[in-house]
């Protein structure tokens, strides 16, 4: 199917769209979609159309690469592509705004010079799916994407799990699972893109839906879909960009992995998820004298936190939103409290994450939930507001932070997908 027949068919009352969108955001998606295909450079191609979700994190803060316990749901912003094969071996990547060097897939090696780079990640994917045993190819592919870069809605894992779904399902029969493309994104993300990560941000994209995960064996990790029905208790998702970018921050994100390393092997183990409180309490004054206290305090939070991303599963499963909405709180003071991750201690004036928090506790008082989302420091804060407090919410956030610094979001039950 050409561009023009696939544009076609997105206008057709039989759209492909609906296995994504929901009926309300048909018409802007349709126009979003047909306004993409126009600057496919092929039009003649066989072209398909793929779509991968940002994502929210409900619970779970700074626990995956600890092989701990999450909460995560893909949200309805995405990052949208249109993709045909080619006989070259190579990877066009076009998109709105940036330049992408075309990537030769015939080498997969990891290139010094391409770290932290666009093109890092496409090779280090392919190369992840040739060493499981699947097919790469040439491609074309025009994207664009509504989940902000450096807003904590992980824009790189919506980028990872888009291109391995489009290997997927191009070359490979849409056999890949999205735990297998999730792994892929991350393998690409840790080597080839030379950032450590955890697993969460590429499985909630690629799953879809909201799940409970089990990194404890991060190969397989234990994946369980649950249903929350936000209308249904009468509730909105926001996430409010504090306008404070992520941008020279890695220093501060690699740090509170190393802390809990740290932690972990004085108490015996490589990570804290094979770690009790009364081994930690036992080693208290060995990791302050070695590691310092914020190591200790960082591995207090995660033993906590991975426990209480359980209890929230639980809670959710029980269908006891009160006691949810309580965990997802006590979460965040706990992020904000030992895990330190609100602030940048050399920068006292800039606290853009603890202004929005405590303007999201003056307006929500003790309804709702509110805590930072993602790696912190800089970024998004998370609120689930009651409907009837939402105008207000979102009226006070813009009047800080700026005209559309809130948006108000679904969970989407789609994660990674070939829409057609």
């Amino acid at each position: 199917m050409n561009v023009s027949e696939m544009k076609q068919l997105l206008m057709s009352e039989g759209t492909p769209l609906n296995k994504v969108y929901s009926e309300h955001e048909l018409k802007e998606e349709t126009k979003r979609w047909t306004a993409l295909l126009d600057h496919f450079t092929d039009q003649d191609a066989d072209v398909h159309l793929f779509s991968a979700p940002g994502r929210t994190e409900i619970g779970g803060n700074h626990t995956d690469h600890q092989n701990g316990r999450v909460l995560a749901a893909a949200i309805s912003l995405d990052t949208a592509g249109a993709a045909s094969k080619t006989d070259d071996m190579k990877v066009v990547y076009e998109s709105s705004g940036f330049t992408v060097n075309p990537v030769d897939l015939t080498d997969l090696s990891v290139r010094e010079e391409e770290k932290n780079t666009t093109e890092s990640l496409i090779r280090g994917i392919a190369a992840g799916f040739v060493n499981r045993g699947y097919k790469v190819g040439g491609l074309k592919i025009y994207a664009e994407s509504q989940v902000l870069p450096g807003s904590g809605m992980s824009s790189s894992a919506a980028f990872e799990v888009l291109i391995g779904t489009i290997f997927s399902g191009l070359y490979n029969e849409g056999k890949v699972t999205p735990v297998e493309i999730a792994i892929i994104g991350q393998y690409a993300e840790n080597v080839y893109f030379g950032k450590g990560s955890g697993l969460m941000d590429q499985t909630a994209s690629a799953c879809g839906g909201c799940v409970a995960i089990d990194f404890d064996d991060p190969a397989h990790p234990q994946i369980e879909r649950l249903d929350w029905d936000l209308e249904r208790d009468h509730l909105s998702l926001v996430l409010t960009d504090c306008k404070q970018s992520h941008a020279d921050l890695s220093g501060e994100y690699t740090e509170i992995p190393e802390e809990m390393y740290a932690a972990a092997r004085i108490c015996g183990a490589e990570k804290l998820h094979k770690v009790t409180m009364e081994d930690l309490l036992k080693h208290a004054g060995e990791i302050r004298e070695q590691a310092g206290d914020r190591s200790f305090l960082r591995a207090y939070h995660f033993l906590n936190e991975t426990n209480r991303a359980k209890q929230e599963a639980d809670a959710l499963r029980a269908g006891n939103t009160d006691e949810l909405l309580r965990l997802i709180k006590e979460s965040g003071t706990s992020s904000w409290k030992y895990l330190q991750n609100i602030s940048v201690p050399a920068d006292r004036k800039h606290q853009s994450l603890a202004v929005g928090l405590a303007l999201s506790e003056e307006v929500l008082k003790e309804r709702g939930a509110y805590r930072v989302h993602g790696g912190g420091f800089a970024g998004t804060i998370q609120a689930f507001v009651p409907d009837d407090l939402l105008e207000s919410y979102i009226s006070l956030m813009e009047s800080v932070f700026g005209k559309g610094c809130s948006y108000v979001l679904r969970i989407r039950e789609a994660g990674g997908v070939m829409i057609r």
